[in-house]
């Protein structure tokens, strides 16, 4: 396996990584932006308004979106598996 081919492998998978964590990572920080300006609106400072909303948004997301998460892990893993006897 050549560096370039070694190289490409790692940027793929860093933009895979990316895709797949991207529904969970916005769905939080939309949340999180929301209720940081609800605070800022009524001056509750509770952290546990920060924390519950997040956690739930967090295990809806994950419900919601988790087997195209897993369906785009597997087909990554596959493919990679099925190209060893090319790379090597």
């Amino acid at each position: 396996m050549t560096p370039d081919v070694s190289l490409h492998l790692f940027a793929e998978l860093l933009w895979k990584a990316v895709a797949i964590s991207a529904p969970l990572l916005l769905a939080v920080l939309l949340v999180g932006l929301i209720v940081s300006i609800f605070q800022v609106v009524t001056q509750i400072q509770e952290m546990s308004l920060t924390f519950i909303p997040k956690l739930l948004t967090s295990v809806a997301v994950l419900v919601i979106a988790g087997p195209w998460m897993l369906g785009q892990l597997v087909a990554y893993s596959s493919a990679l598996i099925r190209a060893i006897p090319r790379l090597v």
